[in-house]
């Protein structure tokens, strides 16, 4: 008799859920996670840690610029004490790390310590010791990836983890990446005083973003002294000194120029970690992109083997796998799971934030609608006034046809706190007239995205 109901493999995002949710079910769970700490990637050396400090980032370059200095705040010297700012970024992550083992040992949930690997189809082996389960997930997420023939050496070239714990300021850092990783990380840098260029081989930054947002992110950047380097790749680095050079050529061809830097950070994006699961054991092979196909209760080829977050298809985020990782348990106990695939938001934690749920303009035109936009700039909308912080917009597409929500896309201040409602709304199926005739307090910058819902088929009221 197997001796748990199940095993999560990785205490990241999408297991800790499950196992957690689970064991709520009243499911016997364990679960399997290498690191000393529990939260993976996202709590330990991504999403938290980066959110700290880009709020602390900004609230020394609000100070230091003299940004508030029209509110009538003024500081006769700003000074940084960047390892007491460090201090409190590992503050804030040792405090949910701990409030993780504490709802394991509330809800009953064994963390097996130590890496996990397969012995046969129902059985994992970690630190030596044999355990079995009726049902397995793996939520082992993801790693950084590199680009062709780079690597990190974890001292000048460096990943996003490095990134989150130098102990000086770069004089110049080169970001080779222009994703999300890339353009926060940067951030958080250049508003500590670091020259930061970021290198992207595609045309624009944030390729995947609606086109709108594209060109206000790149004035807006540029506006904050981050230099873009689009249609560019780096063909070689170099390490000269304490620091590097850094061949750049044009991807459509041309003469290269070379870049002196004191750090380079790879944020190319990402890549499944399935390493040392010893997977073919239980009778599982990835893909070509090396993720664990699976079928819309999360199942493997092995039934009752599940995958969920990073290691499978679709948007490698934190959120995502903790909704999976939910339905994935409600299944595992019999019951029904559900994760509505078409309406998982993104976010960019930069400043102003950048948020987009569903189809952009040009993807909802190639999918075979017939469009309709409505727009609202925050200059026009009165909190984002009274905070004189009016950089950005919303933008809705909806299907011209039934006037069903498409997509949204958002650029500005609480960009990842208004997307919250944006999703909910696609959820239900709402159209732009559903949006644009609910009242929204005021004054909020919630009512920019009635206004651009009002805009869709006629013109906003304070536009």
């Amino acid at each position: 008799m197997a001796a748990f109901d199940l095993i999560v493999i990785g205490g990241g995002p999408g297991g800790y859920v499950a196992a957690i949710r689970a064991a709520q079910l009243g499911l016997k769970v364990a679960c399997a996670e290498k690191s000393s700490t529990l939260g993976g990637t996202c709590l330990n050396v991504g999403c938290i840690p980066s959110k700290a400090l880009l709020h602390a980032s900004a609230l020394f370059a609000e100070a230091r610029e003299g940004s508030l200095e029209k509110f009538g705040i003024r500081f006769r010297e700003v000074t940084l004490d960047l390892a007491a700012m460090m201090a409190e970024k590992a503050k804030a992550v040792a405090e949910l790390t701990r409030g993780i083992e504490f709802l394991f040992r509330k809800n009953g949930v064994v963390w097996l310590k130590g890496t996990a690997a397969f012995v046969d189809p129902h059985a994992i082996k970690v630190a030596g010791e044999r355990h079995e389960a009726r049902h397995l997930l793996i939520a082992t997420g993801s790693e950084p990836a590199f680009p062709p023939g780079l690597a990190p050496d974890g001292e000048v070239v460096v990943t996003s983890t490095e990134a989150l714990a130098f102990d000086r300021v770069p004089r110049r850092l080169l970001v080779v990446g222009g994703g999300y990783i890339g353009l926060e990380l940067g951030s958080v840098w250049r508003r500590l005083g670091a020259e930061v260029v970021v290198v992207e081989v595609m045309p624009t930054i944030l390729p995947a973003m609606d086109p709108d947002v594209v060109s206000e992110c790149t004035r807006l950047f540029r506006r904050q002294g981050l230099k873009l380097h689009t249609s560019t790749k780096v063909a070689a680095i170099e390490r000269v000194g304490e620091g590097a050079r850094v061949a750049l050529e044009p991807e459509g061809g041309g003469p290269a120029e070379v870049v002196d830097a004191d750090r380079v950070l790879l944020a190319v994006g990402r890549r499944p970690y399935t390493q040392g699961l010893a997977l073919e054991r239980a009778g599982l092979a990835v893909d070509e992109r090396g993720r664990l196909p699976v079928d819309g209760q999360f199942r493997t080829a092995v039934p009752h083997i599940r995958a969920i977050g990073d290691v499978t298809a679709g948007p490698m985020l934190a959120h995502r796998a903790m909704d999976e990782g939910h339905a994935a348990a409600e299944w595992i106990a019999g019951r029904t799971g559900h994760v509505d695939r078409a309406v998982i938001p993104a976010v960019v934690y930069t400043h102003p934030e950048i948020a987009a749920v569903g189809l952009s303009e040009p993807d909802a035109r190639a999918a075979g609608h017939d469009v309709r936009v409505g727009r609202f700039p925050f200059a026009a909308n009165s909190r984002a006034k009274a905070n004189r912080d009016t950089d950005g917009f919303v933008k809705i597409v909806a299907d011209a046809a039934t006037d069903r929500v498409l997509g949204v896309h958002i650029v500005g201040a609480v960009a990842g706190t208004l997307i919250a409602e944006a999703a909910q709304a696609m959820a239900l199926g709402a159209s732009s007239e559903d949006i644009a005739l609910t009242c929204h307090a005021h004054p909020t910058h919630a009512e920019a995205l009635k206004e651009a819902a009002i805009a869709v088929r006629g013109p906003a009221l304070h536009a």
